[in-house]
């Protein structure tokens, strides 16, 4: 009789230093030893990943012309092609909740936002008041044996004032935990950090942590050292490259914080970038963290607020990125917007390039993911918001065929693929928002 002997690691060892515990990857040495050969318990649960981008695109330019896994992909999908076998380009959804009575181009686009993973009309009472956004069901079947059950990051800082008489909350968070709990977008990628990986009570507390030593890792060198000596070749290989990741992103906040040298210039918050593309990238590579340590498996993202006139040199177009949705029809306006556009997919493409290079169990990050990728409205001249812009990428851990440009009957509602993301993830429902069936991917 063969006797199997192998070292257990428990799938929620923490590695502990000065005011932290921080979750680690998935390692061979976490499979229990009766089922290593089968590899049936390193199968990892699903991760979902929801981007919001506002004010449209450039339809035209966005929609692939053939259907069916033959098709090319647009001038601003382009960056998405070396992912072609884990993306679904989906045509057809609309947001009908997010059409009302106040037909005034603010009221539009603040309804947007709130409408997108939600698919309910946001009320007009004193108290906002919305519906459970998508990622906060998936939370509950995903997030329930996590540290986090999910995290909600964005690029701008809260807006305070929204105009039309709707709710600030709308237009400044996509996710809701329930009908009247707006879930707070985090900003500062130094305070995601810590929340990902800190676990002082307080402000206080974690800033003595700080204080204290240098960087998160330095603080358990000794454990580490130990943890290493005990694990097999390819799971020290993998938990270097995990640390080493923690490392380069505590490196990258820190010089987000510096100033220029003989630069004067006011106190800013530490770890706070000043430029859109290093911010994205922090905030993605923090998310890819997270899901790689099953700090939490459920994230959303938002790139922008409504009515943002943001300006991303970076992209080689100068021009406000909401004065731009609004084209007047004028053609080389659409051009310049598609520019953006494809600016602004690039981003997606720095995740999925991310989630692609990490292992997860027997297949990458990108394998067991489902990332949402879209805006709420379609024409930004127009304020319409049907057909959307839609990008479904990853393999949501083998349920989700890829390479496809899916084209469904107009104005189908974008509730109907929620809930056949949620069958992909695990969680199934019965209805989501106002849902008339189940999309068939």
């Amino acid at each position: 009789m063969n006797v199997i002997r192998k070292r257990h690691l428990s799938r929620r060892h923490l590695l502990r230093g000065a005011g932290f515990a921080m979750a680690l990857p998935l390692l061979d040495a976490m499979i229990p030893a009766a089922t290593a050969l089968a590899k049936t318990a390193a199968k990892p649960r699903p991760r979902f990943g929801a981007i919001y981008i506002p004010h449209g695109a450039t339809m035209a330019k966005w929609t692939p012309a053939k259907t069916g896994s033959d098709f090319a992909f647009t001038e601003i999908l382009a960056p998405l092609e070396p992912y072609r076998e884990r993306i679904n380009v989906i045509s057809g959804l609309g947001l009908p909740l997010a059409y009302g009575s106040d037909g005034s181009a603010g009221a539009n686009h603040t309804r947007s936002s709130a409408v997108f993973l939600t698919c309910a009309h946001p009320g007009t009472d004193a108290q906002a008041r919305l519906g459970v956004s998508v990622d906060q069901v998936a939370a509950r079947a995903l997030g329930q044996d996590t540290p986090l059950p999910s995290i909600e990051l964005t690029i701008e800082e809260s807006s305070l004032s929204c105009g039309e008489g709707l709710s600030c909350a709308y237009r400044n968070t996509v996710s809701w935990r329930t009908d009247v709990t707006p879930l707070p977008m985090e900003n500062n990628p130094a305070v995601v950090f810590e929340r990902l990986f800190g676990d002082g009570a307080t402000e206080a507390m974690r800033a003595a942590r700080r204080a204290q030593s240098k960087s998160l890792l330095d603080s358990a060198l000794a454990e580490v050292a130990t943890l290493q000596r005990n694990l097999p070749a390819s799971d020290r290989q993998t938990l270097s490259d995990y640390l080493d990741d923690v490392r380069e992103i505590e490196r990258r906040i820190a010089l987000a914080g510096q100033t220029p040298s003989g630069l004067k210039l006011p106190d800013a918050p530490v770890g706070m970038p000043t430029d859109f593309e290093t911010h994205v990238k922090l905030m993605l590579d923090l998310q890819a963290l997270a899901w790689q340590s099953e700090t939490t498996r459920v994230a959303t993202l938002m790139l922008a607020h409504e009515v943002s006139n943001a300006v991303y040199p970076n992209s080689g177009i100068r021009d406000p990125f909401h004065n731009l949705s609004h084209h007047s029809g004028v053609q080389a306006n659409k051009d310049k917007f598609a520019v953006l556009n494809r600016y602004h997919v690039s981003m997606l493409a720095y995740l999925l390039d991310r989630l692609k290079k990490t292992p997860d169990g027997e297949g990458t990050l990108l394998d067991n993911s489902l990332v949402l990728y879209g805006s709420g409205i379609s024409d930004g001249n127009e304020h319409n918001h049907d057909p959307l812009p839609i990008v479904l990428a990853g393999g949501a851990g083998g349920t989700l065929k890829g390479g496809r440009h899916l084209q469904f009957e107009t104005k189908t509602t974008m509730a109907n693929l929620h809930l056949e993301m949620l069958n992909k993830l695990g969680a199934p429902q019965d209805r989501f928002g106002d849902s008339t069936g189940v999309l068939d991917l």
